[in-house]
């Protein structure tokens, strides 16, 4: 008899853990939110979306975007960006705080923004050299990683 209870008490275990397992699934591009289309089509004009993902992680639900370039973005769960890696291309302009840009340019000149993702803390970038750079909300340096 214990060993039959065990074993429910085991088998709803696992049937309660496969449950919380991440739903990751490709979407059509309209079932994006509105706020991601409008990101797309403003912030890199003429590409086009790959595919589209939604990613679901027990109550939270984030998408992600390929362009047609390889470029990456992911965006929380209203549509606003979070992440953009454009590889080995640079990142908007626009999407740079003035300060963290302007430390790039006098710190590191020839080197571009490849990737920015947005953390509780600041700000994570890669740049085209490699090295990632995180930086507080007011656009100051905190570390560098090579």
């Amino acid at each position: 008899m214990k060993q039959m209870k065990f074993f429910l008490v085991a088998l709803i275990c696992v049937m309660m853990s496969a449950s919380c397992v991440a739903d990751d699934r490709i979407i059509p591009v309209s079932q994006l939110p509105a706020a991601a289309q409008s990101f797309v089509k403003k912030t890199f004009p003429g590409r086009t979306i790959s595919y589209a993902q939604v990613d679901r992680d027990g109550i939270s639900k984030t998408y992600e975007v390929r362009l047609d370039d390889g470029t990456e973005v992911k965006f929380d769960k209203k549509g606003n960006w979070d992440k953009v890696d454009c590889e080995f291309k640079a990142v908007p302009a626009a999407l740079v705080p003035a300060a963290v840009a302007n430390y790039v340019k006098a710190n590191f000149p020839g080197v571009f923004v490849v990737k920015v993702d947005k953390e509780r803390y600041g700000y994570e970038i890669e740049l085209s050299n490699e090295l990632e750079l995180k930086f507080d909300k007011k656009g100051n340096l905190m570390s560098i990683d090579d």
